[in-house]
């Protein structure tokens, strides 16, 4: 049965526990996901014009494509949401999805053709205070319910430290995944990092990467998810 891995990865900048910045660092972390979708938040640095943290060439250097959202001058990513993607993934359209609340957010979309055909990915970062989750996770499937049908995943940062029933008004139609508990990296307490899966996709495996250098590069773990289309 076909897979395809879709990995999500809050870099915080590169900047690791031993408040190093280190891109060299997290570019080990990505490849060792083995996944051939990378979702990644804070991935530009804070002060405009928010140069990327993650160097293009190093990327590049390493196998992954750097997908264009429009973004701003020397910005890896939109609102710090960026996406990679290894050889065999396509990229049909994408999109920046607005979304409202106190601090700057937005979503990134993507249509992609891949080995498990057509599919739609969409990178998040979401609020701290869950009202404005909410909100914002209202608006995404506002914006799906304008769109073709087409197998989806949400992929990020989700910000939710309990359960993901809590969400699940906002996302008819969509069912969360958690990989496990990803931060804080040092001792992983929370399932902040997540997935959410459309009709037409299941996942058959799921984890948390957790080893060397992982444990010290980011304040999160990265995690990732096997898919298969059902």
């Amino acid at each position: 049965m076909t897979r395809l891995r879709i990995a999500s990865y809050n870099l915080q900048k590169c900047v690791g526990l031993d408040m190093q910045r280190r891109p060299d660092r997290s570019m080990l972390v990505i490849r060792a996901l083995r996944a051939q979708v990378v979702v990644l938040q804070e991935a530009d640095k804070r002060l405009p014009p928010r140069p990327a943290a993650l160097p293009f060439d190093l990327i590049e250097t390493h196998g992954f494509h750097v997908v264009d959202f429009g973004q701003p001058g020397g910005s890896l990513g939109w609102h710090g949401n960026a996406m990679l993607l290894r050889d065999g993934v396509d990229i049909r359209q994408t999109a920046r999805i607005e979304l409202p609340g106190l601090e700057p957010r937005g979503a990134i979309r993507a249509e992609l053709s891949t080995s498990l055909g057509p599919l739609r990915v969409i990178g998040v970062h979401l609020g701290l205070l869950r009202r404005y989750r909410l909100i914002q996770l209202s608006a995404i499937t506002r914006a799906l319910r304008t769109l073709p049908p087409c197998p989806t995943v949400l992929a990020g940062d989700f910000n939710e430290w309990g359960p993901k029933h809590a969400l699940d008004a906002a996302t008819p139609g969509l069912d969360f995944v958690d990989p496990g508990h990803s931060f804080p990296a040092a001792r992983p307490i929370a399932a902040l990092d997540s997935f959410a899966l459309s009709a037409g996709l299941a996942a058959v495996d799921r984890g948390v990467l957790a080893r060397r250098p992982a444990a010290v590069a980011s304040d999160h773990l990265p995690v990732w998810i096997d898919l298969v289309a059902r």
